[in-house]
């Protein structure tokens, strides 16, 4: 029997000698992700919403196991930096990290090679079962500048 995830909890994610990391929840990721978008939107620069899905199957209908979850966010930690973060963007099925931006905009093609990337780092890390059912979106968010 698979063992379901506590969607109140974060993951601690043991990253060896490079210490813990957290994977939060999907309510204190939608939280983060505000807080950044609006960060952003003052210093008038954009950011990258990172999504790695899990599509359905019959036995599952999409949601991914702790054991499975687990791995992907350990994989999605060594992707990002310190000032970045993870977690749920709904929870069990949709993993997200939120990629800060500097004060130059990332172009479309610095977009897909992170994707690119961190789609190699899943295909590497994670069990077959696993990889041939994710998605991994980016999406590049640009602030709206006030006048």
């Amino acid at each position: 029997m698979s063992q379901q995830l506590d969607r109140r909890s974060p993951l601690q994610i043991d990253r060896g000698s490079e210490g813990a990391y957290e994977a939060y929840n999907e309510e204190a990721f939608r939280h983060f992700l505000a807080i950044e978008r609006k960060r952003a939107q003052r210093a008038g620069r954009s950011m990258l919403l990172l999504l790695v899905e899990f599509r359905a199957n019959r036995a599952d209908e999409g949601h991914l196991e702790r054991s499975s979850a687990e791995k992907l966010f350990a994989a999605l930690s060594a992707c990002v930096r310190e000032v970045d973060f993870i977690g749920w963007y709904r929870a069990d099925r949709v993993a997200g990290a939120v990629l800060t931006q500097g004060s130059q905009a990332p172009d479309s093609d610095a977009a897909q090679q992170i994707g690119g990337r961190v789609a190699q780092v899943l295909t590497e890390r994670l069990p077959s079962r696993v990889r041939s059912r994710i998605q991994v979106r980016i999406l590049q968010l640009h602030s709206k500048v006030k006048n």
